[in-house]
């Protein structure tokens, strides 16, 4: 009986921990990029604690090297070389439950640099592309003249777009463009054109980026366009080369995506498990806005035609 105490006494701090268990939302007020964070916790209360995060540098969704709970507190650390000095930094992550059910956290690193954050659940979405839904009337995000309908995602930085012959475009590293409107289920036709070496994305609902990328003939993965990013590889690759226009076919309904790229379906009715780097707003079960990457190489859009989709 003796050599049973101790287990007997893990068993109720076991029982609490399992309460981070799931799928977080997470916002994050101060974050310079105006992004939200997403992380996902299994095992706990168990030997088998793992998890996955979206928020490091980077913008994948990484699997969760150290990972731990002690004393009714989550912790993890990121190790990481910047990119642009090439110094080690770290990054340590901490949270707690508040009385609400929320996840009460911060991030401290080795730059200085602190940040609190705030986990909420991330909600079930029922709705299901099961051939009950219907097109409402097709709205034109752009006009082809100006950006009206459309605004920078971090405050206070120019937009660095311009419109020329019918077509936006950005300078290198301009403010991503994030729509007026929201919309919760719906097909999404978007033209765009990228040069060498680009990188851009197309956000759905502000939370989910189809990725564009110049990849021509090489093997389709995670980060590769078409991709839900860093999330679902496309079948195939179906790009075009640089300086071609390209066009995306895109239906959202509930967590459920299918993309058509240039004509070729790349991803069919699978289902997206939660938000990805470009995310913007961590609120899933509300409608969002339609956002444009614009923070790394050239690209260029036109003729962007959104059909709800209505029951």
């Amino acid at each position: 009986m003796r050599k049973l105490l101790p287990l007997l006494f893990l068993l109720p701090a076991f029982a609490g921990d399992a309460q981070f268990n799931g799928r977080w939302d997470i916002t994050v007020p101060q974050e310079t990029r105006a992004r939200a964070w997403w992380l996902e916790v299994t095992g706990a209360g168990t030997p088998a604690l793992q998890g996955k995060f979206v928020g490091f540098p980077g913008g994948d969704m990484n699997d969760i090297p150290h990972l731990a709970i002690e004393g009714g507190e989550l912790r993890f650390t990121f190790d990481y070389k910047d990119s642009r000095s090439g110094q080690p930094m770290h990054r340590d992550y901490s949270a707690r439950l508040s009385p609400d059910g929320k996840l009460e956290g911060v991030m401290r690193a080795s730059s200085g640099e602190e940040l609190k954050w705030t986990g909420v659940r991330a909600p079930e979405i029922t709705d299901k592309d099961d051939g009950s839904w219907r097109d409402g009337t097709p709205v034109e995000l752009f006009n082809h003249k100006d950006l009206a309908g459309w605004r920078g995602m971090i405050p206070n930085l120019p937009l660095g777009w311009t419109v020329k012959d019918g077509a936006m475009a950005n300078v290198a590293h301009a403010n991503n463009l994030v729509s007026d409107d929201s919309f919760w289920n719906f097909k999404l036709h978007v033209e765009f054109r990228v040069g060498e070496h680009s990188n851009s994305g197309i956000g759905l609902r502000g939370r989910y980026e189809v990725q564009i990328l110049e990849d021509y003939g090489k093997p389709p993965n995670q980060h590769s366009d078409g991709a839900l990013y860093s999330r679902i590889a496309p079948a195939v690759n179906a790009s075009k080369p640089a300086g071609e226009w390209q066009a995306y076919d895109i239906r959202l309904v509930g967590r459920t995506v299918t993309v058509v790229l240039n004509d070729q379906k790349v991803i069919d009715k699978q289902e997206i498990e939660g938000l990805t780097a470009i995310a913007s707003n961590a609120d899933e079960g509300k409608p969002g806005p339609i956002l444009l990457q614009g923070d790394h190489g050239p690209v260029e859009f036109r003729n962007i035609v959104l059909i709800p989709l209505v029951r």
